[in-house]
C-alpha cells in the first residue's frame, strides 16, 4: 500500500472510530457510564475481540499494518496534550482543608492496591515473563502492576463526583484531594519503573534517575516562571494573544520529547509539564488554552482507543486466563476498599462515606488504560497480561456509576449546591465535558 492510500485510509478509520463511539455514547449515558466507557468498549469491539471474529478478517481489512503507525502518531498527539490537562487540573491546595483525612485516605489508597498487586504480579510473572524471546525483569513487572493496581483515574473522577453531586460534601472533597496527591506519587513511581524497565545496567539507571532530577528543578525552577511572564505579558489589556495557546502545545510536546530521550515514556513530560502550569489567571487559561485542548482531545482519543483494541484479544485468555482475569479485578477492587475504607473510617467519617470514597477511589478509567499502553510499549506486559489489565480498567470504572446511583449521598449532595465557592467552582469546571467525560 503506497503512503497515499495508507493516509486515506487512516483518515477513513478516523471517522469510523468516531462514528462507533458516537453512537454508543447515548447509550453507555443511559447507564449512568462516563463517555470514556463508550469509547474504550468501540476501540475493544472494532478490534480482534469482536470485530475480528467475524469471517473476512475485516479488522485486518480496515485497519492494516501499514494504517497502524499513523494512527499511533495520532493518538500520542491526544494522549500528550490529555495527560497535559490531568497534571494541570491537579490542584494539591484542596488538600489543606482536610489534611489529615486527605494524607491518611490518600496513602492507604496506594499502599494497600500496590502490595496486594504485587503479591498477585508475583504470582503471575511465571505465565508472562517471556515477550518475544525476551524475558521481562520481574522487578519491572511486579512494581509496574502493583504501581497499575494503585491509580485512580483523576479526571473520570471528577465527573463522578459532579454528577453525583458530590462535590459539597466531604466524601467529593475527600476522594477528589486524596486522587490527586495520590496520582502525582503514583506517576512518580511509574517514572521509576520506566527507569528500571529501559536501563540495561545499574550505570544507566543512575544516569537516567539524575537526568530526570535535572529535568524537574529545571522545570520547576525556570519553565514555571518564564510561563507566569509569559501568560501575563501576552495577556494584558483584556485580550489574550492566539499563539500562546501554540507555545503551551509546544511546551508540552518538547517536555515529553524531553523525557523520553531521557529513558522516561514521553507520557511523564506531558504530565510534569501540566503540573508547573500557573494555577492563576484562571479564566483566561481556562478559556483559552484548557477547552480548546479540551476540544482537540476530545477528537483524539477515539484513536488512542482503537489502537489500543487492536492489541486487546479476549478470544486469546482461554481458561487460565480467566482464572487470572477474576483474580486481577478482584485485587483491584478489594486492595482499594481495604486500603480506603479503614483510612475513611479513622479519619471520623461514617461507614456509608468510607464505602462511597472506597468506591470512587477504584475508579481507573483512561489514565490507567494510558499507563497500560505504557507497559506495553516498555515490554514489560505480553498482550495477554494488557488484555486482562484493560478489562480490569474497564469494570471498575463502570462499577462507581451504578453503585453510587443508590447511595443516600447521592441525593443528600445535591441539597448542597447553593453558595458554591471558588474550589467548587473549579471542580464543577473540572468536570465539564471533557476528553475523559
Amino acid at each position: 500500500m503506497s503512503q497515499s492510500s495508507s493516509s486515506v485510509l487512516a483518515v477513513a478509520d478516523v471517522a469510523v472510530v468516531l462514528a462507533v463511539g458516537a453512537a454508543l455514547a447515548p447509550l453507555i449515558r443511559r447507564l449512568r457510564q462516563p463517555r470514556v466507557i463508550a469509547e474504550i468498549v468501540a476501540g475493544i469491539a472494532l478490534g480482534p475481540s469482536l470485530l475480528g471474529l467475524v469471517p473476512g478478517e475485516l479488522t485486518t481489512h480496515l485497519f492494516p499494518a501499514g494504517v497502524r503507525p499513523l494512527l499511533s502518531a495520532i493518538a500520542q498527539v491526544g494522549v500528550l496534550l490529555f495527560m497535559f490537562l490531568v497534571g494541570w487540573e491537579m490542584d494539591l491546595g484542596h488538600a489543606r482543608t482536610r489534611g489529615r483525612a486527605v494524607l491518611g485516605v490518600s496513602l492507604a489508597s496506594i499502599a494497600f492496591p500496590f502490595g496486594a498487586g504485587a503479591v498477585l504480579a508475583t504470582w503471575l510473572y511465571g505465565n508472562h515473563a517471556m515477550i518475544d524471546g525476551h524475558r521481562v525483569d520481574q522487578v519491572a513487572f511486579v512494581m509496574f502492576v502493583g504501581t497499575a493496581m494503585a491509580i485512580t483515574a483523576f479526571p473520570v473522577l471528577a465527573r463522578i463526583i459532579v454528577e453525583h453531586r458530590l462535590q459539597l460534601t466531604p466524601v467529593g472533597v475527600i476522594s477528589l484531594s486524596a486522587a490527586a496527591a495520590g496520582d502525582v506519587l503514583s506517576w512518580c513511581m511509574l517514572a521509576l519503573v520506566s527507569v528500571v524497565a529501559t536501563s540495561a545496567h545499574p550505570g544507566r539507571l543512575l544516569e537516567v534517575l539524575g537526568y530526570s532530577a535535572l529535568y524537574a528543578l529545571v522545570l520547576w525552577a525556570a519553565v514555571r516562571p518564564l510561563l507566569r511572564v509569559l501568560i501575563r505579558r501576552m495577556s494584558r489589556n483584556g485580550g489574550v494573544s492566539p499563539q500562546l495557546l501554540t507555545i503551551i502545545a509546544a511546551g508540552v510536546f518538547l517536555a515529553a520529547y524531553t523525557t523520553d530521550r531521557i529513558g522516561i515514556h514521553a507520557i511523564f513530560g506531558a504530565f510534569s509539564f501540566g503540573l508547573i502550569m500557573p494555577r492563576d489567571s484562571v479564566e483566561i487559561l481556562v478559556s483559552h488554552v484548557r477547552i480548546p485542548l479540551e476540544h482537540v482531545t476530545g477528537l483524539l482519543m477515539p484513536i488512542f482507543f482503537i489502537t489500543t483494541g487492536l492489541s486487546v484479544d479476549l478470544s486469546e485468555l482461554g481458561g487460565s486466563g480467566i482464572v487470572e482475569l477474576l483474580a486481577i479485578i478482584a485485587v483491584a477492587c478489594l486492595g482499594k476498599l481495604a486500603g480506603v475504607i479503614p483510612a475513611a473510617r479513622a479519619a471520623g467519617m461514617t461507614w456509608t462515606d468510607s464505602t462511597t470514597v472506597g468506591l470512587l477511589m477504584n475508579t481507573r478509567g483512561l489514565t490507567e488504560v494510558i499507563i497500560l499502553n505504557a507497559g506495553l510499549s516498555l515490554g514489560i506486559l505480553d498482550t495477554r497480561m494488557f488484555t486482562m489489565m484493560i478489562v480490569m480498567a474497564l469494570v471498575t470504572t463502570a462499577m462507581a456509576g451504578p453503585f453510587l446511583s443508590y447511595r443516600p449521598h447521592a441525593r443528600a449532595g445535591g441539597r448542597a449546591t447553593a453558595g458554591r465557592t471558588a474550589p467548587e467552582s473549579r471542580l464543577s469546571e473540572a468536570a465539564s465535558p471533557g476528553p475523559a467525560e
